[in-house]
């Protein structure tokens, strides 16, 4: 089995509450729906204001990959402009949160993991450069340019499920990198 995903062939789904779409690139333990996940990667596309989707009991952090982004209001009073790409915010799944589009449609990378069972990272790495893994990191997303690993190369768009190793960035390339820890 191949370890390097491709976002194409990732099918476009609903999101939970309906109102949006996404592309879930890994998941575990595979086959693991909505309410069962230890973590789950994404690729969102929001293209209106409507509210996100409510995962409680879930930590969640988001990273924009294209578009000018959008504002996000909490229900705790916080406010964050997620207009930055490639910089991860994080907040509470069950937070009720509503949007207003900055210019048009984006797309954004989510990591989403149970709390209590695991703990999970999200790091952006901007090439060029070499960068060592380790054991934790469970999946690498090419958010921009070309990244080697082990099993070969990614372009933007690919993922890689892998772990202990090295990746190599190309000139200008960024990759998000997941770890994920067990909660203890």
């Amino acid at each position: 089995m191949s370890r390097i995903l491709h976002l194409h062939d990732c099918p476009a789904r609903p999101w939970k509450n309906g109102l949006g779409r996404t592309r879930e690139l890994a998941v575990e333990p595979a086959g693991a729906g909505m309410d069962d996940f230890l973590w789950r990667a994404s690729v969102a596309e929001v293209d209106s204001a409507a509210p996100f989707s409510a995962f409680p009991g879930i930590d969640r952090t988001i990273v924009l990959l294209d578009g000018a982004g959008f504002t996000m209001r909490l229900d705790d009073g916080r406010v964050h402009a997620l207009t930055e790409p490639y910089a991860p915010f994080a907040f509470p799944g069950e937070a009720a949160v509503s949007i207003t589009l900055a210019d048009g449609p984006t797309r954004d990378f989510n990591l989403m993991v149970r709390r209590g069972l695991a703990h999970g990272r999200l790091q952006a790495l901007h090439g060029p450069g070499r960068h060592s893994l380790d054991a934790a990191v469970v999946l690498v997303y090419v958010a921009r340019g070309t990244v080697d690993t082990a099993d070969g190369g990614l372009r933007e768009g690919d993922a890689w499920r892998g772990g202990d190793g090295r990746l190599e960035l190309g000139e200008a390339a960024v990759a998000l990198v997941i770890g994920i820890s067990p909660a203890g």
